[in-house]
């Protein structure tokens, strides 16, 4: 049997909230398109952000760990991916439109610098005085201008909804600029589930690597609500050896007790609310997305916990230290030296300037290329 796009519209509308997005509801694209025959909207902006060369970049990109460490660790693509899983589950149980949350969480992080969120801060330093950086407004800007894969558009001419969900995304790392897409309205339902499937992977899921890596190890945990919490459903014992296959058991039903608490949090807040419709939640003076109160309070101390004992330790700060060598490296030889950027990249300098043309180069980079392209200019005894 053959599903038509329209019949795919009918089955959203049969199956979906009241508060939840339908595809044929959209506001549209900016350039007008004739419509997939077997794909809603919000599917074929799916495909188009799987089918982007900043998409595929994302293998390469850090989470955590710089790629070098080892290839078992979490990548911005692997963390992207772990994402969507999450927001479709989460967009399923409450009747939310899974594909649009499952795009929403696929293109958040296109934007991201090599070297993660010191990449991040070196380039927004660098460009203080050029209009400044943020992987958010870079994630736009990729689905928007900067990827060129049509004759009759720049960009990827996504939908209204899935734009409004990235520019929108916010989570501790993450604050939006909505000042084109009704900044007086909260970002959707969709939108909001694409933030906290964000901040639970990235929680999860560098607890996990962490322990992985033995940069963190299970008694500093000793004490953490919900560590302890986890540890006594598996009846696992304060000082049981944490192997392989327990930290996997561990991790999943951290996860595991994480989403419940959000369905069933998200699920008061939407009643509690009585919005009948996405513009009711958006017109909310709230976020109808959240943990309930005690499982925020956990995530809070695990979150500070990850700070201090992951992200401040020395072997990431001194992975931070050299990526902030090579970006700034980069970027100051590239300004004044603008011949030594590829002959299609200075194409764009007369349109965007130097220093944002230099800033969208480096920040597309992946954490090896950018690695061996520092090697090429800076290390006499390597060849460019």
């Amino acid at each position: 049997m053959i599903y038509t796009r329209q019949q795919l519209e009918e089955f959203e509308d049969q199956t979906l909230a009241p508060y939840g997005i339908r595809s044929r509801d959209s506001r549209g694209r900016k350039y007008p398109e004739e419509e997939a025959d077997f794909r809603t909207r919000f599917q074929r902006d799916r495909d188009r952000i799987l089918h982007t060369t900043a998409f595929r970049r994302l293998e390469y990109k850090t989470q955590v760990f710089i790629i070098h460490e080892g290839d078992y660790y979490r990548t911005r693509l692997t963390h992207s991916l772990e994402v969507a899983a999450i927001g479709r589950s989460l967009a399923r149980s409450l009747g939310a439109n899974e594909d649009l949350t499952e795009t929403i969480c696929l293109a958040h992080d296109l934007g991201h610098s090599p070297f993660g969120h010191s990449g991040e801060t070196v380039l927004a330093r660098l460009m203080m005085d050029h209009g400044g950086f943020n992987h958010n407004h870079q994630s736009v800007r990729i689905v928007t201008e900067l990827e060129q894969r049509y004759p009759d558009f720049p960009g990827l001419n996504l939908s209204w909804e899935v734009l409004e969900g990235m520019i929108k995304h916010e989570t501790d790392y993450d604050q939006a600029d909505a000042s084109d897409f009704d900044p007086h309205l909260r970002g959707h339902l969709e939108a909001q589930l694409a933030n906290v499937a964000d901040e639970l992977a990235y929680t999860s899921h560098d607890l996990d690597d962490g322990l992985r890596s033995g940069l963190i190890t299970p008694s500093q945990l000793d004490g953490i609500a919900i560590w302890e919490i986890v540890n006594e459903s598996l009846g696992r014992r304060k000082n049981d050896p944490l192997d392989e296959l327990s930290r996997h058991q561990v991790i999943r039903r951290l996860i595991g007790f994480e989403m419940t608490d959000l369905i069933h949090s998200i699920d008061r807040y939407l009643r509690r609310s009585k919005a009948n419709s996405p513009h009711e939640i958006q017109a909310l003076a709230y976020n109808v997305v959240g943990f309930s109160e005690d499982m925020h309070r956990r995530n809070r101390e695990l979150k500070d916990f990850l700070f201090e004992k992951l992200y401040r330790h020395y072997r990431v700060v001194r992975m931070q230290t050299k990526a902030e060598r090579i970006i700034t490296d980069l970027f100051e030889l590239y300004v004044a030296n603008p011949g030594a950027l590829p002959d299609t990249v200075q194409l764009n300098i007369p349109a965007r300037g130097l220093e944002l043309t230099v800033c969208d180069y480096i920040a597309g980079m992946t954490d090896r290329f950018a690695i061996d392209e520092h090697k090429r200019l800076f290390d006499v005894d390597v060849l460019p």
